[in-house]
Protein backbone atom coordinates (compact mmCIF):
# COMPACT_ATOMS: atom_id res chain seq x y z
CA UNK A 1 0.00 0.00 0.00
CA UNK A 2 1.13 3.52 -0.74
CA UNK A 3 2.77 5.03 2.40
CA UNK A 4 0.89 8.31 1.90
CA UNK A 5 -2.45 6.52 1.75
CA UNK A 6 -1.55 4.54 4.85
CA UNK A 7 -0.66 7.74 6.70
CA UNK A 8 -3.87 9.42 5.54
CA UNK A 9 -5.95 6.42 6.60
CA UNK A 10 -4.23 6.41 10.02
CA UNK A 11 -4.94 10.11 10.50
CA UNK A 12 -8.58 9.65 9.55
CA UNK A 13 -8.91 6.77 12.04
CA UNK A 14 -7.21 8.80 14.78
CA UNK A 15 -9.48 11.77 14.07
CA UNK A 16 -12.53 9.51 14.23
CA UNK A 17 -11.32 8.04 17.54
CA UNK A 18 -10.58 11.50 18.96
CA UNK A 19 -14.00 12.77 17.85
CA UNK A 20 -15.72 9.79 19.49
CA UNK A 21 -13.67 10.35 22.65
CA UNK A 22 -14.48 14.03 22.84
CA UNK A 23 -18.16 13.27 22.27
CA UNK A 24 -18.18 10.68 25.08
CA UNK A 25 -16.35 13.05 27.43
CA UNK A 26 -18.70 15.93 26.59
CA UNK A 27 -21.75 13.74 27.28
CA UNK A 28 -20.30 12.60 30.61
CA UNK A 29 -19.55 16.19 31.59
CA UNK A 30 -23.01 17.38 30.56
CA UNK A 31 -24.55 14.64 32.70
CA UNK A 32 -22.39 15.69 35.65
CA UNK A 33 -23.21 19.37 35.22
CA UNK A 34 -26.94 18.64 34.90
CA UNK A 35 -26.82 16.63 38.14
CA UNK A 36 -24.89 19.39 39.95
CA UNK A 37 -27.26 22.12 38.74
CA UNK A 38 -30.32 20.08 39.73
CA UNK A 39 -28.90 19.56 43.23
CA UNK A 40 -27.94 23.24 43.56
CA UNK A 41 -31.36 24.34 42.35
CA UNK A 42 -33.28 22.29 44.91
CA UNK A 43 -31.06 22.38 48.00
CA UNK A 44 -32.61 24.48 50.78
CA UNK A 45 -29.24 25.32 52.38
CA UNK A 46 -25.49 24.85 52.04
CA UNK A 47 -25.33 21.79 54.32
CA UNK A 48 -27.86 19.90 52.21
CA UNK A 49 -26.10 21.07 49.05
CA UNK A 50 -22.75 19.65 50.23
CA UNK A 51 -24.44 16.33 51.06
CA UNK A 52 -26.19 16.28 47.68
CA UNK A 53 -23.09 17.14 45.67
CA UNK A 54 -20.77 14.68 47.41
CA UNK A 55 -21.94 11.51 45.59
CA UNK A 56 -22.30 13.37 42.29
CA UNK A 57 -18.76 14.73 42.40
CA UNK A 58 -17.38 11.39 43.62
CA UNK A 59 -18.87 9.76 40.50
CA UNK A 60 -17.63 12.31 38.00
CA UNK A 61 -14.29 13.55 39.34
CA UNK A 62 -11.04 11.66 39.81
CA UNK A 63 -10.00 12.90 43.23
CA UNK A 64 -7.11 10.41 43.27
CA UNK A 65 -5.57 11.98 40.15
CA UNK A 66 -6.34 15.51 41.34
CA UNK A 67 -4.71 14.91 44.72
CA UNK A 68 -1.64 13.26 43.23
CA UNK A 69 -1.14 16.16 40.81
CA UNK A 70 -1.86 18.81 43.40
CA UNK A 71 0.83 17.38 45.68
CA UNK A 72 3.29 16.96 42.81
CA UNK A 73 6.61 15.10 42.88
CA UNK A 74 6.58 14.85 46.67
CA UNK A 75 3.69 12.38 46.36
CA UNK A 76 6.23 9.57 45.93
CA UNK A 77 7.51 10.25 49.45
CA UNK A 78 4.09 9.82 51.09
CA UNK A 79 3.34 6.54 52.82
CA UNK A 80 0.25 4.65 51.70
CA UNK A 81 -1.61 5.86 54.80
CA UNK A 82 -0.57 9.46 54.13
CA UNK A 83 -1.72 9.16 50.51
CA UNK A 84 -5.09 7.81 51.62
CA UNK A 85 -5.54 10.51 54.28
CA UNK A 86 -4.41 13.28 51.91
CA UNK A 87 -6.86 12.12 49.22
CA UNK A 88 -9.73 11.98 51.73
CA UNK A 89 -8.97 15.44 53.09
CA UNK A 90 -8.44 16.98 49.65
CA UNK A 91 -11.70 15.45 48.42
CA UNK A 92 -13.57 16.93 51.39
CA UNK A 93 -11.94 20.31 50.83
CA UNK A 94 -12.72 20.38 47.09
CA UNK A 95 -16.35 19.32 47.56
CA UNK A 96 -16.85 21.90 50.29
CA UNK A 97 -15.14 24.65 48.28
CA UNK A 98 -17.05 23.75 45.10
CA UNK A 99 -20.36 23.68 46.99
CA UNK A 100 -19.74 27.08 48.57
CA UNK A 101 -19.66 28.66 45.09
CA UNK A 102 -23.38 28.02 44.71
CA UNK A 103 -26.25 29.78 46.40
CA UNK A 104 -28.97 27.20 47.07
CA UNK A 105 -31.96 27.87 44.83
CA UNK A 106 -29.97 29.99 42.33
CA UNK A 107 -29.73 28.69 38.80
CA UNK A 108 -26.65 28.81 36.59
CA UNK A 109 -26.58 28.55 32.82
CA UNK A 110 -23.70 26.70 31.18
CA UNK A 111 -22.83 26.79 27.49
CA UNK A 112 -20.63 23.93 26.28
CA UNK A 113 -18.11 24.76 23.58
CA UNK A 114 -16.45 22.19 21.29
CA UNK A 115 -14.02 19.94 23.13
CA UNK A 116 -10.42 19.28 22.16
CA UNK A 117 -8.27 16.20 22.69
CA UNK A 118 -4.73 17.41 23.48
CA UNK A 119 -3.50 13.82 23.91
CA UNK A 120 -4.94 10.30 23.72
CA UNK A 121 -7.23 9.66 26.68
CA UNK A 122 -7.42 13.36 27.55
CA UNK A 123 -10.08 15.89 26.66
CA UNK A 124 -10.56 19.56 27.48
CA UNK A 125 -14.10 20.89 27.44
CA UNK A 126 -14.40 24.69 27.48
CA UNK A 127 -17.60 26.16 28.85
CA UNK A 128 -19.06 29.54 29.63
CA UNK A 129 -20.86 29.83 32.94
CA UNK A 130 -23.44 32.54 33.57
CA UNK A 131 -24.25 32.84 37.25
CA UNK A 132 -25.76 35.67 39.26
CA UNK A 133 -25.30 38.11 36.39
CA UNK A 134 -21.62 37.33 35.76
CA UNK A 135 -19.92 35.29 33.03
CA UNK A 136 -17.03 32.94 33.70
CA UNK A 137 -14.80 30.90 31.43
CA UNK A 138 -14.49 27.37 32.83
CA UNK A 139 -12.41 24.60 31.25
CA UNK A 140 -12.90 21.03 32.40
CA UNK A 141 -9.93 18.71 31.91
CA UNK A 142 -10.97 15.10 31.69
CA UNK A 143 -9.20 11.77 31.41
CA UNK A 144 -10.42 8.35 30.47
CA UNK A 145 -9.83 5.91 33.29
CA UNK A 146 -12.77 3.65 34.02
CA UNK A 147 -14.89 6.12 32.06
CA UNK A 148 -14.36 9.83 31.56
CA UNK A 149 -13.72 11.77 34.76
CA UNK A 150 -12.80 15.37 35.53
CA UNK A 151 -9.16 15.74 36.64
CA UNK A 152 -8.93 19.55 36.80
CA UNK A 153 -11.11 22.63 36.55
CA UNK A 154 -9.64 25.83 35.15
CA UNK A 155 -11.67 28.91 36.06
CA UNK A 156 -10.79 32.15 34.30
CA UNK A 157 -7.39 30.68 33.43
CA UNK A 158 -6.60 29.49 36.96
CA UNK A 159 -6.16 25.75 37.41
CA UNK A 160 -7.61 24.33 40.60
CA UNK A 161 -4.88 21.67 40.72
CA UNK A 162 -2.04 24.14 40.03
CA UNK A 163 -3.39 26.55 42.65
CA UNK A 164 -3.36 23.86 45.34
CA UNK A 165 -0.03 22.55 44.11
CA UNK A 166 1.63 25.88 44.90
CA UNK A 167 0.18 25.71 48.42
CA UNK A 168 1.09 22.05 48.97
CA UNK A 169 4.59 22.56 47.60
CA UNK A 170 5.23 25.25 50.21
CA UNK A 171 3.96 22.98 52.98
CA UNK A 172 5.98 20.03 51.69
CA UNK A 173 9.17 22.10 51.69
CA UNK A 174 8.48 23.09 55.31
CA UNK A 175 7.87 19.62 56.69
CA UNK A 176 7.32 16.91 54.10
CA UNK A 177 4.21 14.79 53.79
CA UNK A 178 3.25 15.36 57.44
CA UNK A 179 3.09 19.11 56.89
CA UNK A 180 0.81 18.68 53.86
CA UNK A 181 -1.52 16.36 55.78
CA UNK A 182 -1.50 18.77 58.73
CA UNK A 183 -2.31 21.79 56.56
CA UNK A 184 -5.16 19.92 54.86
CA UNK A 185 -6.53 18.74 58.22
CA UNK A 186 -6.45 22.34 59.46
CA UNK A 187 -8.28 23.57 56.35
CA UNK A 188 -10.95 20.88 56.61
CA UNK A 189 -11.41 21.21 60.40
CA UNK A 190 -11.43 25.03 60.41
CA UNK A 191 -12.85 26.34 57.14
CA UNK A 192 -12.44 30.03 56.43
Amino acid sequence: MNPRLLLLASLILLHGTATASTTEAEKRLQTAVDEVLAAAGTAPNLGVLVESLNPILQRHMSFDAMTRRAVGPGWRQFTDDQKKKTTQLFTTLIIRTYSSKFTPGEHAVIKFNPAAAPAPGRVEVPTTLQYQGSHYSVMYRMEEAEGWRVTDVVIEGVSLVANYRAQFDAEFKKGGAGAVVGALSQSVDHPK
